[in-house]
């Protein structure tokens, strides 16, 4: 079977309301680039690389659905590495989505969201809001937080990452959680967990102060990789477009091992 990109266009602008959801201007949600088509299969990846590309065109995709797309480092010429993915997207008749903040916040398909599903978490509530939008979830548990790190670091070991942890103390008990993929640990993700009575967070990367002033705020911080926390709701939006639209899907799994 085959879609046309534009029926698989409204389908998810609309799913995940790009609209109507606010992002940074780099990340450009929806279609980035077009192709002759129609799409014959899709393939999902975190990011748009000259990897990517090549995998999924020799997965026999000419829809590649990404997080991170083509536009993340700004305005820039179409020379070197940039000229490089572009031409491999036209001479692959490529087309390219992109889903950032409109995929972090959605309630399905959010990466937070899945990754809260997958670790058997009851979620009571959204975090890491990006003006009105909640990028991340939040809800209430009592479990061994070395548990909790051991599952997350199993999560994290299986997609490519490696999962560390802040100072905990000894016996502790996570009874107030929160989650946020990607970039997650940042000053106003910090302060919205202390505000909020968190006890243990996790993310996917963060700066070092973070891991520093995290016992200071009664806080344990968990980073579970950028990279393997945001690889869910790619996957997931790409097994519902098979469910929707009758399309193979592909996993692209290209690791940064951050």
């Amino acid at each position: 079977m085959t879609a046309t990109l534009e029926a698989i266009t409204a389908h998810l602008d609309a799913l995940l309301d790009v609209a109507r959801i606010p992002d940074y201007p780099n990340s450009v949600n929806g279609v980035q680039c077009t192709h002759q088509g129609p799409v014959r299969s899709v393939a999902s990846a975190v990011d748009v690389s000259a990897r990517t590309i090549r995998l999924a065109a020799a997965a026999g995709a000419n829809l590649l659905l990404v997080h991170h797309g083509l536009f993340w480092n700004g305005l820039q010429p179409l020379t070197a590495h940039h000229y490089a993915r572009v031409r491999l997207l036209f001479e692959n008749d490529m087309a390219v989505y992109a889903a950032h903040l409109p995929l972090d916040a959605h309630a399905r398909f959010g990466n937070s969201r899945l990754l809260a599903d997958h670790l058997r978490l009851s979620v009571s509530g959204g975090f890491a809001y990006h003006k009105e939008t909640a990028c991340g979830v939040q809800g209430s548990s009592d479990l061994s937080t070395s548990d909790l790190f051991s599952a997350v670091a199993a999560f994290s070991k299986s997609h490519g990452g490696a999962a560390i942890i802040s100072e905990a103390k000894p016996n502790q008990r996570t009874r107030r959680w929160a989650i946020c993929s990607g970039a997650g640990a940042g000053v106003s993700t910090l302060a919205e967990a202390v505000a909020d009575g968190i006890d243990t967070l996790i993310v996917g990367e963060g700066p070092h102060w973070t891991a520093v002033e995290a016992p200071e705020r009664d806080l344990t911080i968990i980073y579970a990789g950028h990279y393997a926390t945001e690889t869910l709701g790619v996957r997931a939006i790409g097994a519902h477009l098979t469910d929707t639209f009758g399309i193979p899907h592909h996993v692209i799994d290209a690791p940064t091992g951050l």
